[in-house]
């Protein structure tokens, strides 16, 4: 299938989508669930780009299967937390910025993570381009995709398994991978991001893929990751949270400082 027509099929099924879910958060009022929408859909975008590409079929199928096993955890991870928790704290900040004319807003918000999530799923179609067949470098690619897939799975459980305690409430988690970045989960969700780009190795379109990490290092650190968590983690800990921006890493994972009080 053309280039072009496969970004453009997967971009109307994303903006059909997003329409119904912004609907959908319009009668819930939980915008959390453009979060859920965005993992699977760039995970569906992947796999549709991977399977109607032109490169080596194994490599297709490859990019095919860790992509969609990547939005597929993802998405569910979030799901879990959204429908189970109150609307996130970025979105009820958004709504109180934009006031009443949030909803046409939020309209305009959902299609452009329609957008995004087309956006990001190119790093595996430039993957599924190239021509060589599989060899060690697919190895390496994989291996990379496995530690980062696992280091962010294991940041998410030590993150629900500290709020899972009534104890730690209105405290911040300090345990395992987050005593050494205060996003673990972010920093190995980009790492996930390399891996397509070693995959796309010999393909015509590895600029896509090269994209990947940088565009996500971008997003994670200075535009919807870190800064509106960061703002919104000030707010409800105060004090705590910023004990834990002096002495904790940012992203990259890093031995702590020295704490004040100790």
């Amino acid at each position: 299938m053309n280039t072009w027509v496969a970004i453009g099929i997967a971009w109307a099924a994303m903006a059909v989508l997003m329409s119904l879910l912004w609907y959908v958060q319009y009668k819930r009022h939980n915008a959390g669930i453009v979060d859920i929408a965005w993992s699977f859909g760039t995970g569906l975008s992947a796999v549709f780009f991977a399977l109607t590409a032109t490169g080596d079929p194994g490599r297709r199928i490859l990019v095919a299967v860790i992509a969609g096993l990547w939005g597929l955890r993802l998405g569910s991870t979030l799901a879990v937390r959204v429908l189970s928790e109150k609307e996130d704290g970025r979105y009820t900040m958004l709504r109180e910025k934009w006031g009443a004319k949030v909803q046409p807003f939020m309209f305009g918000f959902f299609q452009i993570q329609a957008a995004w999530a087309v956006l990001f799923a190119l790093p595996m179609l430039g993957a599924s381009t190239s021509g060589l067949p599989l060899g060690i470098i697919d190895g390496i690619a994989v291996a990379v995709w496995l530690i980062a897939v696992g280091g962010e799975s294991i940041a998410d459980a030590q993150l629900a398994k500290f709020r899972s305690d009534p104890a730690n409430k209105g405290k911040v988690c300090r345990d395992g991978l987050w005593a050494w970045s205060r996003h673990p989960n972010y920093f190995f969700e980009w790492v996930h991001w390399f891996a397509y780009l070693i995959l796309a190795i010999g393909s015509p379109l590895i600029w896509l893929s090269v994209m990947g990490p940088i565009v996500m290092l971008i997003f994670l650190t200075r535009v919807t990751g870190i800064p509106m968590t960061e703002a919104r983690s000030v707010k409800s800990k105060g004090e705590a949270y910023r004990d834990y921006q002096r002495t904790v890493s940012p992203f990259f994972p890093w031995p702590p400082k020295r704490r004040e009080s100790e």
